[in-house]
């Protein structure tokens, strides 16, 4: 493989994923418009060809070892959303399997070995595989490579042909595999752009473009579900996990690792075991700290042992670089927040945060975290993705950060903006830092959240079938009440919600309620109703959510 052939992929791979995505975003599960895979993937791979073509200025007769390279970090700083991260955590493994190689030994072994670490790092980059998703697509693809390069006269061109077909096979059985995607008559999401990736290479070899799964199955279309198993049906609005974060340096052998995933995957999630011979980074969350901690002290000697709520270490050596050259230590502490809406950007702003663009449809790249961290200029920083499918890329920045300097930053996992703005309100720079995420996760997890929203197509909820218009009422991230009006849908949403208690309700108003009609309705609602119960309403200007609530 040349790079001739890389820059062929790059470009075409850019191309189809730009032609499928809106396909892939209007085609969810879900019954509002929250699905942006295929927007993720198209930024997370033009990132990568990016950094490629300036790498190279387009010149096939560049270093192919520095194109593998820039590519690789390019797909990482871009990747968006969970799907992204994954597909970029693939597309770095092919790239350093192809960089360790020498232009005789990039053959149709080493192509189906690099697809195999790909498909490894899409599992890794995962607490719980769930089959049916764009994992089962990338394993597929491997397997199929695995037994190309068995024939002695396999060529490149040959292993990538037998990966496309394989994975557009994969992808048609990902129904049958996840009941989600059955009940809603759809294929995977993150599959379907792993296939779109997989037919790029194909064609930058061979020149052949193949044929894609097909958008309908009989006479019936077939959407795009979301695909990560860390949104599962509840989408952006999933709550988080375990509670805590364990983290430490492991001396150990290798032979005792398999044992500690083992045990560490039955406490928690978010499981990172990565090492070299003796010396091993362990990351996971869970509810029994003790038990994460002897772990590793039956495996071997764990030390620089950190217990936090989801504490990652992010920062960025090029930043850090810039600031130690102008002679600006990083000093104090910074909290980095994603925002859905220019009002609330502004709350943010105005309680001294740092404040990153996101939302449905815009989520923030681990690039676009990696400089709010970095160019906040803070020794300690706190992260709230304040959405279900931010939080994979904050902590992908985390972890590729920490390799490069030493800001301490933990990421809290919110998984609502009004979640965000509970744990903001707490913040207190002038405690330890330790103490302050852990009041800050605390009150984020106590903050019961939900949301008022306007179904977008017909879809099965946990309450019902809905059609196009419906009133939709969100608690905890799953979609709990369907009704005609908005005005009711919310009134009985915050019912549910005050049900468990609570002297304090957050009314945030979005774009679709500009005059703040259904937020009167609300609090005059909880006046009658709740009359001990104090209200605050504000003006977020958030798109696709009339209304954001909380109770605390």
């Amino acid at each position: 493989m040349s790079l001739e052939v890389v820059l062929l992929f790059v470009d075409i791979a850019v191309d189809a994923l730009g032609a499928a995505r809106e396909e892939i975003d209007a085609l969810n599960v879900y019954p509002v418009p929250d699905g942006d895979t295929g927007t993720n993937m198209y930024l997370t791979v033009s990132a990568a060809r990016d950094a490629v073509r300036e790498a190279t200025g387009g010149d096939a007769g560049a270093d192919l070892g520095d194109a593998l390279a820039a590519f690789s970090r390019g797909a990482l700083l871009g990747a968006r959303g969970n799907s992204g991260v994954i597909l970029s955590e693939m597309m770095r493994a092919i790239a350093r399997r192809l960089a360790r190689a020498t232009a005789e030994e990039r053959n149709a072994e080493v192509l189906a070995e690099a697809l195999r670490l790909a498909a490894e790092a899409a599992y890794a980059a995962v607490g719980t595989p769930v089959e049916g998703t764009i994992l089962s697509v990338a394993r597929a693809a491997a397997e199929a490579a695995e037994a190309v390069r068995e024939d002695p006269s396999a060529r490149t061109r040959d292993v990538f042909t037998g990966a496309a077909e394989a994975a557009r096979a994969a992808l048609a059985r990902t129904p049958s595999q996840l009941q989600a995607l059955a009940d809603a008559g759809v294929v995977d999401a993150g599959g379907r752009g792993l296939s779109v990736v997989l037919d790029a290479a194909e064609t930058a070899l061979t020149g052949r473009r193949p044929e894609p799964v097909l958008p309908r199955i009989g006479q019936h279309a077939i959407p795009i579900a979301q695909a990560t198993t860390a949104q599962q049906p509840g989408g952006d609005l999933t709550p988080g996990g375990p509670a805590y974060e364990v983290m430490y340096l492991l001396d150990t052998d290798a032979e005792q690792v398999p044992a500690l995933r083992e045990r560490l995957a039955a406490l928690g999630d978010s499981l990172v075991v990565v090492g070299d011979e003796r010396l091993w980074n362990v990351h996971v969350h869970v509810d029994d700290v003790g038990a994460a901690i002897e772990a590793g002290i039956e495996a071997g000697r764990p030390h620089r042992i950190r217990v936090t709520h989801f504490h990652d270490q992010v920062t960025q050596q090029a930043a850090r670089a810039e600031r130690e050259a102008a002679g600006r230590p990083r000093e104090g502490r910074c909290v980095v927040v994603v925002s859905a809406g220019p009002g609330l950007s502004s709350l943010f702003a105005e309680a001294g945060a740092v404040v990153v663009e996101g939302g449905p449809g815009r989520r923030p790249s681990t690039g676009d975290l990696l400089q709010a961290i970095t160019g906040c200029g803070a020794q300690e920083v706190v992260v709230l993705p304040n959405d279900g499918d931010s939080v994979r890329a904050a902590q992908v920045a985390a972890s590729t950060a920490t390799q490069d300097a030493g800001v301490r930053v933990a990421v809290i996992p919110t998984q609502a903006q009004v979640q965000g703005l509970a744990a903001l309100a707490v913040h207190e720079p002038g405690r330890g830092f330790d103490a302050d995420v852990l009041e800050m996760t605390a009150t984020a997890r106590h903050a019961r959240h939900g949301a008022v929203t306007v179904a977008a197509r017909q879809a099965m909820t946990m309450a019902g079938p809905c059609e196009p218009g419906d009133a939709l009422g969100v608690v905890a991230g799953d979609f709990a009440v369907v009704g005609s009006a908005l005005a009711d849908v919310a009134t009985e949403v915050l019912e549910r919600l005050v049900a468990g208690g609570g002297e304090l309700v957050t009314i945030v108003s979005g774009a679709d309620d500009p005059d703040g009609a259904l937020a009167e309705h609300c609090t005059g609602w909880l006046a009658e109703r709740h009359p001990f119960v104090d209200a605050v309403v504000y003006d977020g200007g958030q798109e696709r959510y009339p209304l954001l609530l909380a109770v605390e």
